[in-house]
């Protein structure tokens, strides 16, 4: 990528809360950042990466990405990780330790939160972090405070060698508002000091480390208390006050603009006397937090009488829509009738993959072939659980297809014990985490056919490179992983590794046929780039012969979204069964001639698309 030209200092421009952060990393003089693509999180390092002066990397997991910005700030130099709340249990390991460590340059995780689970498997509360790793923990509430919070923790972090945890959610990753900018300042490291007692986390080092980290809490708390990032606005309605942090601030501001309002910005450790201060001035104190009552029950614990969960929802977003009839209930005032306005009626549309995706005729063949247990995992092709292929059972988190299925394997009963297990996962999810799964497979001898989908990409998070496409951020050459080899080394007998092109579906079909019926682990590799990104090249679209179309719909069960039904019928066969027909057409401006279609078509009735001239169609009497 081409480096940016830097935005003159104090200059206002529109930037999302990603955007922000990657600013204000540059203008702090970080000198290395590292992330795995994950949404909400993913624009951070990618904005990033086209800043000059600084080294950005895609690491292969959350956990390397840390140890990368880890080794940079031991260095003195400062460094910066992000990552989506569920990184930071990949992650979590080496946070646990750098917690005793600390260290010496600057370092701020920006760990993005998916409150409302937009793109998520779970909507878990990074705040916690902060209360199990004994780190501070910063809340913005707009781009500008993701910003200005970027900046404030990298000062924090180098006075008191802790790491500082920026907590993010997609309504401030994704949401634009404007942001007054800076300079870039230089920070130059001051190289790596031999510290073995601090640096070397041995039982011995590390329980003298404990206290050092204990006062550093006690330290904290009183900075947290003093911090103009904590503040209070007073209002002339005193009935009810509001404690609340990140986004929600802006939900209980819009909601009642006229009541008190403390705004935790530092919110770990939290400011009980700054909390004790708000109580004091309202009748009633209601603590306004997404997702969990972490806040709410820390004040409870210091024996303040506020309310919190027992009125608000532990899950989603906390907009006005919900806040304002729940203070309403609590004041026992008419609950206001909340205007949503009028839907739009469209035709629903499911989630589904892109036309011609190389994983829809691995979804078709596993659809087609029987008596299978399928584990998925993250990524695009998680989408294989819905129709037409309902051709995935379980989905946990990045790399569990490979420990899942063994399990299926090895705790299968008698209602399974003819079930073959298979196991899907793609290229980037593979390194990320699915290596380990894969390596137990073949120590513990289990019997489960692998599907590593290689599309080339990071592809569910924007098409990211990753070592599977010999492309570093820069989208400069880098070594690209032979994937046959890389399982080979794994344990994988060599005639069990097949590599085969997802679009001829008959050798796939065959190929996954005759491996699930070995008893032993098999890997098929796909080997087609996702339709995305440049590695792909369209081909001739087909169109359908309507004459020739019987209806059949074999080919609606691959589920391109570039075939529609035109009209739909019934056929009673012979035999007196009545089956259902759907005609169909397909939308040539956007089939790129991958040939999933064809190859089911029994009628041949799908060709490749032929325009018609202007001059025919005005022959026919039709406009051009």
């Amino acid at each position: 990528m081409a480096a940016v030209m830097p935005v003159p200092a104090a200059s206002r421009v529109l930037m999302s809360g990603n955007e922000a952060v990657a600013r204000a990393v540059w203008e702090a003089g970080v000198k290395v950042a590292a992330a795995y693509p994950g949404t909400p999180s993913t624009e951070m390092l990618e904005v990033i990466s086209t800043y000059p002066d600084l080294y950005a990397e895609w690491s292969v997991n959350e956990k390397v990405s840390l140890e990368v910005a880890i080794g940079c700030a031991y260095a003195g130099s400062r460094a910066f990780c992000c990552m989506k709340h569920v990184g930071m249990n990949v992650a979590s390991d080496a946070l646990m330790t750098l917690t005793l460590t600390g260290v010496v340059g600057g370092l701020v995780i920006a760990i993005a939160d998916d409150v409302g689970l937009s793109s998520s498997q779970n909507e878990q509360d990074s705040r916690y972090w902060g209360r199990f790793a004994h780190v501070p923990v910063f809340e913005p509430a707009d781009s500008q405070e993701a910003y200005a919070m970027t900046l404030t923790a990298y000062e924090l972090s180098e006075k008191y060698q802790v790491p500082v945890i920026l907590r993010m959610t997609t309504r401030i990753n994704h949401v634009k508002s404007l942001v007054t900018v800076g300079e870039r300042s230089t920070h130059t490291g001051a190289g790596f000091k031999k510290e073995p007692a601090r640096f070397v986390m041995v039982p011995g080092n590390a329980g003298k480390r404990i206290p050092l980290m204990f006062q550093r809490d006690i330290d904290l708390r009183a900075v947290a208390e003093a911090s103009a990032l904590n503040f209070i606005e007073d209002g002339s309605d005193k009935r009810v006050g509001f404690i609340t942090s990140g986004p929600a601030y802006m939900h209980v501001k819009e909601s009642f603009p006229n009541a008190p309002v403390l705004k935790l910005g530092f919110s770990c450790p939290a400011p009980f006397e700054k909390c004790r201060e708000l109580a004091a001035m309202v009748d009633q104190v209601v603590v306004v937090e997404e997702v969990e009552p972490l806040i709410e029950t820390e004040l409870k614990a210091q024996g303040l009488k506020v309310i919190g969960k027992e009125i608000l929802p532990l899950q989603g977003e906390l907009s006005p829509n919900v806040l304002r009839p729940a203070i309403a209930r609590l004041l026992g005032e008419p609950v206001p009738v909340m205007e949503s306005g009028v839907p739009m009626k469209v035709f629903p549309r499911p989630p589904t993959m892109c036309v011609a995706c190389p994983h829809l005729g691995v979804y078709y063949t596993l659809s087609q072939v029987r008596n299978l247990n399928i584990s998925g995992d993250i990524g695009c092709y998680t989408l294989g659980a819905g129709h037409p292929w309902n051709a995935l059972d379980t989905c946990v988190s990045m790399g569990a297809s490979m420990g899942v299925a063994l399990g299926m394997d090895k705790g299968r009963g008698e209602a399974d014990k003819d079930k073959r297990v298979v196991a899907v996962i793609g290229d980037s999810t593979f390194l990320h985490m699915g290596m380990q799964g894969l390596l137990d497979m073949v120590y513990n001898k289990g019997n489960v056919t692998v599907l590593l989908l290689d599309n080339r990409a990071v592809g569910m998070t924007g098409g990211q490179d990753n070592p599977g496409n010999g492309r570093d951020i820069y989208g400069e050459d880098s070594p690209r992983v032979d994937f046959a080899k890389l399982v080979s080394a794994l344990g994988v007998k060599d005639e069990r590794i097949h590599t085969v092109n997802p679009y001829e579906l008959p050798v796939l079909f065959k190929t996954i046929r005759d491996e699930v019926k070995v008893p032993d682990v098999s890997v098929i590799i796909t080997d087609q780039p996702c339709v995305l990104i440049k590695d792909y090249h369209k081909l001739k679209p087909f169109e359908v012969i309507d004459e020739k179309c019987t209806g059949c719909g074999n080919c609606i069960d691959v589920g391109c979204p570039a075939i529609h039904v035109t009209r739909r019928g019934k056929e009673v066969k012979p035999s007196g069964r009545e089956v259902d027909l759907a005609f169909v057409r397909i939308e040539s401006s956007v089939c790129t001639g991958c040939t999933l279609c064809v190859q089911p078509c029994a009628p041949g009735a799908i060709v490749h698309y032929a325009p018609v001239s202007p001059i025919k169609l005005v022959q026919k009497g039709c406009s051009a």
